[in-house]
């Protein structure tokens, strides 16, 4: 039986090759769904099982251990033993083999006009897509004066002395800085309500038309933007944020419509509550009441731990003392919302809200909405143009500097088309597909300008559905259609709940030959991840003793959490290396290096796989081999050369006794609806999925593990094919 309505969802994310920061973004859930009328528990007149109770048994069996251990994290006494407990819970979690870690952004060849470091490179949020602050050169920047800029923030971060010493670095070496970039975007926005979404494409135009109470700044320290000072009490239980005098809500057009108040904080917590657009979860359990508010449980706002004290005086009550409350509030969960422009638009609270209503207008286009940050939108045209212009009623205009930011769309198709227009200009940088690199080498320019991007937080994976339940796309029947017969989906189906099975298609997936289809050969491994959570994440920042398999374990103080998860995993036997203590010259890390791929472990479950569907009457051999389907974009060379990557790797791995079935999506959009837009498991039109993946919401485990959660609560659990 449910026992939640909520869809939670955050920056899911596919990587497209195509730009220096581009990646489509989360999934579609823009509108809370609620499957409860149409499941009705599912319940037929033959008394099989519900949906809900298939999801909940199957989720008890796969990820019953990691939850169990996960809930112990969360009542953790120290964040120290909170970090640790979570590491062990990841273990389990890697262990199931649902999620297959595969790679990051970053950690590719790219040329780019943009200064390094000179706007947010924050690990968890919104903010490092904000760029107004960026810093973008006329000429492409020479890697080895990059690398200079790079060492130098390093040195002096947290000081606040970067932004000066860059500009005049950038001087003496004869760049000219520009007021202008270019940037290349792949997916449109299909909301520009922020706090009605969880989607990537969405958050990241509309971060740049308001600000928050608080932002990280290009040395990613936390400073007030929209408040001007906060206070916390000493119980640690409320927050108080005094806001700037004279702030301004303008439209698209830059005509006032009303002052900036504390209480159009308290509408934009209620709204998205209200929008239920996936990312209300992260707040339940943190502000007073938020939970109960949701779940319909209290229907009065003014319960609910946000207010205004005064015009000028916001204030978020907690339900205990939180140590990460602060990074918080570079989310669009935070976002303000003029109480007055939205009603204007239609827009109503509570029990009266109804985004379907006839009059309802805010967000459905640029034009529907209150700014008061950084850039007006000018122009939105589809896969085609987004323009971004300086907002002149903006609080910190001068220091905005950037003044028009233009996006253009790029779909992936032609290999060398971001190349290509990086060096006419058209563009301001991109990363290098393996087409562009041979071609920039050929036109000297790779030995000069390219260089490798740093790799971020994102993680992205292949995801294995324990639970099919659809062979066409969910939003048109007629696309994406399985050619699987009955018996070969029985038996995919038995052979997916398997962990033995799993963990052998894991572990045959070459992820370096998958990933140097995109980046090259020679790098191809700097970008891969083998955790979920990134190992350097967190770490301890005192000694802390836990239980591994019985055995009282102590780590000390500086520990990062991919030790740990390490450490579990070696005790249990699980041959996943997660963490490698001389990676990233010796500093210990998660990232570049192959931590899964094994052709002889990938027997061995597949052997112990086997044994145990054959002992419930299901044989698998060269004759009868288990077919997996796995749906790619064919429009684009580096998905088709990606997903004959894995076809080949594990085909050859597992003798022949599993076959990967590439099933043709004509463009990104029907891949993409696949599963990457899949509001349930139900619609997750796949057995094998490489079009997703996560990036935090703050700094903390838990906003990468939260994904996972049961009962509708975890955001990704539905890309496994349950809940």
């Amino acid at each position: 039986m449910r026992k939640s309505k909520k869809l939670v969802a955050l920056a899911l994310s596919a990587v497209m090759v195509i730009g220096s920061l581009a990646a489509c973004g989360s999934s579609d859930s823009d509108k809370k769904t609620d499957n409860s009328d149409k499941n009705n528990d599912n319940n037929n007149s033959n008394n099989e099982a519900s949906y809900d109770e298939v999801s909940e048994q199957l989720y008890n069996e796969n990820l019953g251990e990691f939850y169990k251990l996960y809930t112990q994290a969360k009542k953790a006494e120290t964040i120290s033993e909170r970090f640790a407990l979570m590491a062990i819970s990841e273990a389990k979690f890697l262990e199931s083999a649902v999620m297959l870690p595969t790679t990051t952004l970053g950690g590719r060849y790219a040329i780019s006009r943009t200064v390094p470091n000179s706007k947010s490179t924050i690990l968890w949020g919104n903010d490092n897509y904000r760029t107004h602050n960026l810093l973008v050169t006329t000429e492409l920047i020479k890697e080895a004066d990059r690398a200079e800029m790079k060492a130098k923030w390093q040195e002096v971060k947290g000081s606040g002395e970067y932004d000066t010493w860059v500009k005049q670095y950038l001087k003496d070496k004869g760049y000219t800085l520009k007021d202008t970039y270019n940037y290349i975007y792949t997916e449109d926005p299909v909301t520009w309500d922020v706090l009605s979404t969880s989607l990537q494409s969405d958050s990241e135009p509309i971060i740049q038309t308001y600000d928050g109470l608080m932002e990280y700044d290009d040395e990613n320290e936390l400073k007030p933007a929209l408040a001007e000072s906060y206070t916390v009490s000493e119980d640690g239980l409320k927050y108080t944020f005094k806001l700037r005098a004279g702030l301004k809500w303008v439209d698209s057009q830059g005509r006032e419509v009303a002052d900036v108040k504390a209480d159009d904080f308290v509408a934009g917590m209620q709204h998205m509550m209200d929008a239920a657009g996936g990312l209300e979860y992260l707040v339940q359990g943190v502000i007073v009441n938020a939970d109960e508010y949701i779940n319909h449980k209290v229907t009065d706002f003014k319960e609910v731990g946000v207010k205004a004290v005064d015009d000028l005086t916001v204030e978020y009550t907690l339900i205990e003392p939180n140590d990460f409350f602060l990074t918080m509030l570079g989310y669009g969960i935070f976002a303000p919302m003029s109480r007055t422009y939205y009603e204007s638009q239609g827009g109503k609270f509570g029990s009266e809200f109804d985004s379907s209503a006839a009059d309802y207008n805010y967000g459905k286009t640029q034009d529907n909405i209150a700014y008061c940050g950084p850039y007006l939108v000018t122009n939105a045209t589809e896969k085609n143009t987004i323009v971004f212009k300086a907002n002149e009623s903006y609080w910190n205009k001068d220091n905005v500097n950037i003044k028009t930011l233009t996006w253009l769309y790029n779909d992936g198709s032609d290999a060398t088309k971001a190349y290509n227009d990086t060096i006419s200009n058209v563009v301001d940088g991109c990363s290098l597909t393996t087409s562009a690199i041979e071609v920039a080498k050929k036109e000297g320019v790779f030995d000069t300008y390219s260089y490798v991007s740093d790799t971020d937080s994102t993680t992205y994976s292949v995801l294995a559905n324990i639970n099919r339940q659809s062979y066409a796309n969910s939003n048109d029947s007629k696309t994406v259609v399985s050619k699987q017969t009955d018996e070969q989906k029985k038996l995919a189906s038995a052979a997916l709940k398997n962990v033995h099975f799993r963990r052998a298609v894991a572990f045959a997936i070459d992820r370096g030959s998958y990933n140097a289809q995109g980046v090259g050969e020679d790098i191809k491994l700097l970008s891969l991840r083998n955790t979920y959570t990134p190992g350097n994440f967190v770490q301890l920042a005192e000694d802390v003793t836990i239980d591994i398999n019985g055995k009282a374990t102590e780590f000390k103080a500086g520990t990062n959490y991919g030790e740990i998860v390490q450490a579990q995993l070696d005790a249990d036997g699980v041959k996943i290396k997660a963490w490698d203590k001389t990676a990233d010259e010796g500093a210990g890390s998660s990232d570049g290096f192959e931590g899964w791929y094994n052709p002889q472990n990938a027997v061995e479950e597949l052997n112990a796989a086997l044994t145990e569907l054959e002992k419930d009457g299901i044989k698998v051999d060269e004759n009868n081999p288990v077919v997996l389907d796995m749906p790619y974009a064919s429009n684009a060379e580096v998905y088709v050369n990606r997903a004959n990557a894995i076809k080949k790797s594990v085909e050859d791995a597992l003798g022949g006794k599993v076959k990967v079935n590439l099933v043709e999506c004509k463009d990104t959009s029907e891949w993409l609806y696949a599963g990457y837009h899949a509001k349930t498991g139900e619609e997750a039109n796949y057995d094998l999925y490489d079009c997703t993946g996560w990036s935090p919401d703050y700094g903390d485990p838990a906003s990468y593990l939260d994904t996972f959660l049961p009962d509708y609560a975890g955001y990704v659990t539905k890309n496994i094919g349950i809940y």
